[in-house]
């Protein structure tokens, strides 16, 4: 919108009660009415301007404003172009981009190098029958090839955090790719979170539908349950933790709660909706055919060593492995909690939709490659730790918010609820945030181990 003022020495013919006259139309129902304005002729700038009388006490003012709606060429959509061209932390967003885009290309160079000059060498000598000589031991990731697809320990609770994560992911993309095309506007964020709960209650069929395929692939059969916690658990926990929050909320009577009926509303899309949805697509998942893995599984297991000279702790390698998909979304964060908690305007959809990318394919990478280094190890327990690696950039979400709150966010000191609000909040996006992340590079890691073990000849 525009603004123009003018100066306008207003005139009537009548006694006006100004009081009455507050927010209403000038010569609505005969009342208000003003010689030198109405609804069907607004002020222009001929109008005859006030003139104030220095030598009187008092002089009588009267306050207008007339709206006045002109046709725009410029699409709906694209109208919030003109902030993002004129703002002074568009090149920010970009110097961001362009460095998280060098990590990208930094481990798809690492990835390239361990398919084409590791694992080439490996795939033309068994292509070729060649054996071992006598004497002469298996080394490596081929040495585990009867033990790589066992089923790993609490396996349903792997399968639940699968589908889970399909259902998040492909939320998040389509809500971005609506946001870019301009279908939700950056000033509205009520439509924004409605279309956020709206598609994850939507997208339930693909998740029980993939954590059945993954639960049937692990050899189980209570696929009900299954499907039950994949619809319960994420949703039950974050609605726990909102209702929590909440009711602090209520109690110190602040108009940002919650009301009841929204809270009910949500409850019913929850069990109404996204629990059946969840468990038809468990039904169809559970009845399809079980991935059967490329090599066959020993039925005793193999011993793992110790950690390795190349590996080291366990614990240690997945919290550096999160490191890097932090690193590059950490500048697009800082802004997005600043949208959420300062109450800025967030307008970069089509930045933010490139950094969901960088993201995943960072994800995706840094798990392949420390699942390869695992594997060298001769350490065959692959399937949680490539979930975790990616999925402890959470870890390092949560303690950047705790610095954010720490620095940014001004409130009282004492102030309990807003912490308790803060830290609410953000416990249920680092969650989130987790379980994508952690979806991301067990699949990756998934289609990875199954690629290179089904080309090679094992006996």
């Amino acid at each position: 919108f525009e603004v123009e003022p003018f100066s306008v020495e207003h005139k009537y013919q009548n006694m006006v009660d100004w009081d009455k006259c507050v927010d209403h139309v000038a010569g609505e129902d005969g009342e208000c009415a003003l010689s030198s304005c109405s609804a069907k002729e607004p002020v222009t700038v001929n109008a005859e301007p006030l003139l104030l009388d220095t030598k009187a006490k008092t002089q009588e003012v009267i306050w207008s404003y007339d709206v006045v709606f002109k046709p725009s060429p410029v699409r709906w959509s694209t109208r919030w172009d003109a902030y993002l061209n004129s703002s002074e932390n568009a090149e920010v967003h970009w110097f961001s981009i362009l460095n998280s885009f060098m990590v990208v290309i930094f481990l798809s160079g690492l990835v390239g190098l361990i398919m084409v000059h590791t694992l080439r060498k490996d795939f033309q000598r068994y292509e070729r029958g060649e054996t071992l000589e006598e004497g002469q031991e298996e080394t490596g990731w081929k040495l585990v090839h009867g033990d790589v697809f066992r089923t790993p320990p609490r396996a349903a609770w792997l399968a639940v955090f699968i589908g889970t994560g399909v259902q998040l992911c492909v939320s998040a993309v389509i809500l971005l790719v609506f946001a870019c095309l301009g279908f939700l506007s950056p000033s509205n964020r009520g439509a924004l979170m409605q279309a956020t709960l709206f598609l994850f209650v939507f997208m339930g069929m693909f998740g029980g539908y993939t954590a059945a395929r993954f639960f049937r692939m692990f050899k189980g059969t209570a696929w009900r349950a299954n499907a039950l916690w994949t619809a319960m658990l994420f949703p039950g926990t974050c609605f726990s933790v909102f209702f929590v929050v909440n009711l602090l909320i209520w109690g110190q009577k602040s108009s940002g709660a919650v009301p009841f009926t929204t809270l009910l509303a949500m409850l019913l899309m929850w069990l109404c909706i996204s629990v059946p949805l969840v468990l038809a697509g468990a039904f169809f998942g559970y009845r399809m055919q079980p991935i059967e893995p490329p090599v066959r599984v020993n039925q005793i297991p193999r011993q793992v060593p110790n950690e390795s000279a190349l590996m080291g702790s366990g614990l240690r390698n997945i919290l550096v492995g999160g490191i890097l998909p932090f690193g590059a979304v950490f500048v697009e964060v800082f802004y997005v909690l600043s949208s959420i908690w300062l109450h800025q305007i967030y307008y970069l959809f089509g930045i933010l939709f490139l950094v969901l990318v960088i993201l995943l394919l960072t994800c995706s990478e840094v798990s392949i490659v420390m699942c390869y280094f695992q594997l060298c190890g001769e350490d065959y327990h692959w399937w949680w730790r490539s979930f975790f690696v990616p999925g402890s950039s959470a870890l390092y979400l949560f303690v950047y918010a705790a610095h954010y709150f720490a620095t940014r966010v001004h409130v009282a000191k004492a102030s309990v609820l807003s912490a308790a609000v803060f830290f609410g909040y953000m416990s249920i996006l680092s969650y989130a945030f987790f379980v994508v992340t952690g979806f991301v590079g067990f699949v990756s890691t998934f289609f990875f181990v199954k690629t290179i073990y089904g080309s090679i000849k094992a006996e």
